[in-house]
C-alpha cells in the first residue's frame, strides 16, 4: 500500500478546512471498506483525514417534531444496539443487525456506510424508506439533501470536494407505522446483500392506509418502488401481497454483478417483497388480535 500523510483533526469544522485545503484528501473514519480500495490499489490519495478522535460527531438524539439525527460518525453497531433507534425506528436497527459481522459493525460508521456509495449494502434501503437526508457540511455551509438525490450511482455520490457527511436525519414516523428489512445473500450471512427489501406500513383494522417500499443491493441505488400505491386503503390481502411483488420486481432496474446476474435478483426481489409484506400483515394481525 502506497504511503500517505495522516491528518487527523479534532472537529468535523477543522476536518472539512483540512479536505478543502489539501489536495487528492479523502476522510477516513473506520476505514472498512476505503482502506481496502487502497489496498487493492483503486485509490490512491496523497493524505487522509481521520474523523475517529473527533469526539462530537456520533451523537444519537430524537425529537417529536424532527425525529432522529444520528451522527456520522455513529458506528454501525451503536445504531443496531441504541434503544433510541431500536424504540422508534426498529426497521433501521434490524437493517444494521444483519450488516457483516460484529466486529465491521463495532468499525463501520453510517457516514463512511453512506459516503462510501457501495450498492451493496442494507441500511441505505431502510432509510429510503424512512425518507432519510443527509447532512453535508463544508468550511463555509451546511445543506440536507434526500437521499435520493444523495446516491448518484454506484460509488458515486453527491458529495462536493470539500464536504463531509456530518449526520443523517430521519423524519417522525407516522403512528402507528411498522416496518421490516429481509435480505438474502448468496453465501454466508455475513456477505454483502444479493438483494434486500424494506417496507414500512401504517394500518387500521386491517386496512392498509400507507405503505412504503424500498429495494435495494440489485441496482446502482436503493430506490423506492412505485407499486406501493396499490395498497393505499386496501387490506394486505395475500393476492394483493403477490401483485405487488410481481410489480415490484418488474419495476427494479437490475444489474449483474459477482453475486448474481440481474434476472435472479427480480426473482428475488419478487420473493422478498411477498415475505416482507406477510411479515407486516401478519404483526399487524397479531397486535390487534
Amino acid at each position: 500500500m502506497r504511503r500517505f500523510e495522516l491528518l487527523e483533526p479534532r472537529s468535523l469544522a477543522e476536518a472539512c478546512v483540512l479536505l478543502a485545503s489539501a489536495s487528492d484528501c479523502r476522510a477516513v473514519a473506520g476505514g472498512t471498506a476505503l482502506l481496502t480500495i487502497i489496498k487493492q490499489g483503486l485509490l490512491l490519495p496523497k493524505s487522509l483525514v481521520n474523523l475517529k478522535k473527533i469526539t462530537d460527531g456520533a451523537a444519537i438524539a430524537f425529537d417529536p417534531v424532527h425525529g432522529l439525527r444520528i451522527g456520522a460518525l455513529a458506528t454501525i453497531s451503536q445504531i443496531e444496539t441504541c434503544e433510541t433507534v431500536r424504540h422508534h425506528y426498529p426497521a433501521l436497527a434490524e437493517a444494521c443487525h444483519v450488516v457483516a459481522n460484529i466486529r465491521i459493525r463495532n468499525m463501520a460508521t453510517i457516514g463512511g456506510n453512506l459516503a462510501h456509495g457501495d450498492y451493496q449494502s442494507d441500511p441505505p434501503t431502510v432509510l429510503a424508506v424512512l425518507d432519510a437526508r443527509v447532512e453535508l457540511m463544508s468550511a463555509k455551509t451546511i445543506r440536507q439533501v434526500n437521499l435520493a438525490d444523495f446516491q448518484l450511482g454506484s460509488y458515486e455520490t453527491a458529495l462536493q470536494p470539500g464536504e463531509l457527511l456530518s449526520a443523517v436525519v430521519i423524519p417522525p414516523l407516522p403512528q402507528g407505522m411498522i416496518g421490516h428489512y429481509v435480505k438474502f445473500t448468496t453465501g454466508s450471512s455475513e456477505e454483502r446483500p444479493c438483494a434486500g427489501v424494506a417496507a414500512l406500513a401504517r394500518m387500521d383494522n386491517g386496512v392498509c392506509n400507507e405503505l412504503r417500499l424500498a429495494v435495494g443491493a440489485v441496482s446502482p441505488t436503493a430506490v423506492r418502488i412505485t407499486a406501493e400505491t396499490l395498497a393505499d386503503g386496501k387490506k394486505l390481502t395475500p393476492d394483493l401481497i403477490a401483485t405487488i411483488a410481481v410489480e415490484a420486481a418488474r419495476a427494479v432496474d437490475a444489474i449483474d454483478d459477482a453475486r448474481a446476474p440481474a434476472d435472479y435478483k427480480r426473482h428475488l426481489v419478487g420473493v422478498l417483497t411477498r415475505r416482507t409484506l406477510h411479515t407486516l400483515a401478519n404483526r399487524k394481525a397479531e397486535t390487534e388480535s
